[in-house]
């Protein structure tokens, strides 16, 4: 019983006809076949680049692709999510310098070159990895003289940083100290891999799914890369996964993959680091399996005719054998008459010496079990045997099974002689073929349940896998958002720090303004565009009696103060409006009572050069009491 695989068809259901064309223009117009890629990640994925642009549907975006062709490199770049790091998941990584790299050391010669690759590398974070394993193993020459890591991934931006090998002091938090000390340098706020490492490393583009595999590996890392392809794709990729590889090389899957249905390419290592290795095939037969049966034959000799006195204890031998044979058998003469019959087809059919010599068709086992006449008469006819089978005789024991064997008798001259009739019981046979028929059926539909289960049972495994895939991935993109949630944490942060020195600043130019404010001899009064008071010093609450939280906001002609402001109206808006200096001199009354002289100055607040406007932003009113 064979089904179509799961996700497949599942995903063939669900498709949708306007992502299957934008995927098929991204083919026809960039050369790019996502088709193989999972269509629930891809949905996911390009709807938060369209959500990025403003657009609503695929159509809308499709025609957006071909009025922006940039775009492209930001929709390729969303889709293959490069999340990666140095010594990402620490127990495969143990597994490789415990097990694997000492296992295949071992198996080189003290000048074999080591392949190692890396598909879907990204930034190179495992590259250099494996790099800094390798050498530690090997020491610093031997790797430099006898290893080649090659990183592919189908993204130039993410090589082209592999290739810088320049990475920030968080993308290095998952390296150990003394690694970091040894294999990196800080320029900066980055850290460099080292140099000399990276001359053993090669970096290109590659196709998982149409390009060549790279050969004679020894080591192949992809983790976390087959995840985002259907079922179909990953296992053409992981064939051509077992080509790449040496006999006996090894692969590391990411922890969200499984290799259910290529088990048959690969022996576990540790599947709990997804790591497994090389099964190589067996070799094949140009014309396949050939069976020779030799059988020896010995040689025969020439027959020897017996003596007469041999021929009549024959002819005795042969009677007793027929008499006592097992089964049941008559003979009837070329009379038609009885001639013969043993111990079973007597007591079968309850024949006595009496009926020797009767014609057989006045015996009853001539109609019963079956009627013999039409039978007899074909054998003789065509001189050959005629096989009845499956004749029922009823017995009071539940009833026989034979089946009836006719055989014309002949002399050498081939003149007839008899008939011998022979009854088989077959009962048993036939008992027993039911059984195994009735077994056979039950087996059949053990099978087919067992089939169907285990059909139920990968099906819920593939479920399963892919349910672990869309965690993983979900878990790589919820990552990824918190790295950029963290990256405009940081720039909030610095925002922050900018506006709390702008802050301080503020407040320091704030009480140096005040402390000039509060040391003038003069009462002043600043004024807004609309003649409010908005700044009202020390000296004037002192020449005037209010208070600054008393006339802050209020218009200024309108306070009741000994100075006679209504005098002032039309300085003060020649100040605002044209700008123009005033100084006038008024009586007033003091906050005491005392009538006394008042020089008012007046001076507008002009704007910044290149602000709008004419007029001037307020007015700066100096009160001065003047001596008599």
């Amino acid at each position: 019983m064979t089904s179509e695989p799961r996700e497949s068809r599942e995903e063939h259901e669900q498709r949708d006809p306007e992502l299957e064309s934008l995927l098929d223009y991204l083919k026809r117009a960039r050369g790019f076949d996502f088709t193989a890629y999972k269509r629930t990640s891809l949905a996911r994925r390009i709807a938060r680049r369209m959500e990025s642009v403003g657009v609503p549907g695929y159509g809308a975006y499709l025609d957006h692709l071909e009025v922006h062709p940039d775009e492209f490199g930001h929709l390729f770049n969303s889709i293959l999510v490069n999340v990666t790091g140095f010594f990402r998941d620490e127990l495969p990584w143990a597994r490789l310098v415990e097990q694997v790299i000492p296992e295949i050391l071992k198996s080189k010669g003290p000048r074999d070159q080591v392949r190692v690759w890396s598909a879907g590398c990204a930034s190179g974070e495992e590259v250099y990895s494996l790099a800094v394993l390798f050498a530690q193993a090997m020491g610093p020459d031997a790797f430099r003289s006898r290893v080649k890591i090659y990183g592919t991934d189908a993204s130039e931006t993410a090589l082209a940083r592999a290739r810088q090998a320049v990475y920030s002091e968080r993308e290095v938090e998952g390296v150990p100290a003394d690694v970091l000390k040894r294999w990196f340098t800080q320029s900066g706020g980055n850290y460099v891999f080292d140099t000399d490492l990276r001359r053993s490393t090669v970096f290109g583009r590659h196709d998982l799914i149409s390009d060549s595999p790279i050969s004679r590996v020894d080591l192949l890392v992809c983790r976390n890369t087959l995840m985002y392809f259907n079922s179909e794709t990953q296992g053409r990729i992981l064939e051509r996964f077992h080509f790449a590889l040496a006999d006996k090389g090894y692969l590391m899957l990411g922890k969200a993959e499984m290799l259910i249905s290529n088990a048959n390419l690969f022996v576990p290592v540790d599947l709990k680091s997804r790591i497994v290795r090389k099964l190589p095939r067996a070799p094949g037969l140009d014309r396949g399996w050939q069976i020779i049966a030799a059988i020896p034959r010995a040689p025969g000799s020439a027959p020897v005719a017996p003596p007469t006195a041999i021929q009549a204890e024959g002819s005795r031998m042969r009677e007793a054998a027929l008499r006592t044979a097992p089964v049941a058998q008559i003979i009837m003469d070329a009379d038609g008459a009885l001639a013969m019959a043993n111990e079973q087809a007597r007591h079968l059919f309850g024949l006595g010496d009496e009926d020797i010599g009767r014609r057989l068709a006045e015996l009853s086992l001539y109609y019963r079990p079956v009627e013999l006449r039409p039978h007899i008469e074909e054998a003789v006819a065509a001189e050959k045997t005629v096989t009845v089978p499956d004749v029922e005789w009823p017995d009071p024991q539940g009833g026989r099974i034979f089946e009836l064997v006719v055989t014309p008798l002949t002399h050498r001259d081939r003149t007839p002689m008899g008939v011998s009739i022979a009854f088989t019981d077959i009962s048993e046979y036939r008992h027993l073929e039911s059984q195994l028929r009735e077994s056979n059926q039950a087996l059949q539909t053990a099978q087919e349940e067992l089939q169907t289960t285990n059909e139920e049972l990968q099906s819920t495994v593939e479920e399963l896998e892919t349910t672990n895939e869309e965690l993983q991935s979900t878990n790589e993109e919820l990552e990824t958002m918190n790295e950029e949630l963290q990256s405009t944490n940081e720039e909030l942060r610095t925002s922050n720090d900018e506006l709390n020195q702008r802050s301080d600043q503020l407040g320091e130019v704030e009480a140096f303004w005040r402390t000039v404010v509060g040391g003038l001899p003069s009462g002043m009064a600043v004024l807004d565009g609309e003649s409010r008071v908005s700044v009202w010093n020390a000296r004037a609450e002192e020449l005037w009696g209010l208070r600054a939280d008393e006339v802050r906001g209020r218009p200024f002609l309108e306070l009741d103060i000994g100075l006679p402001v209504e005098q002032l109206r039309t300085p003060i808006a020649a100040c605002q409006v044209e700008r123009r200096e005033a100084r006038v001199v008024l009586p007033a009354t003091n906050r005491r009572g005392r009538a006394v002289k008042v020089r008012v100055e007046l001076t507008p607040i002009v704007p910044q050069p290149g602000s709008l406007g004419n007029g001037a932003l307020g007015c700066l009113v100096l009160m001065q009491e003047m001596a008599e």
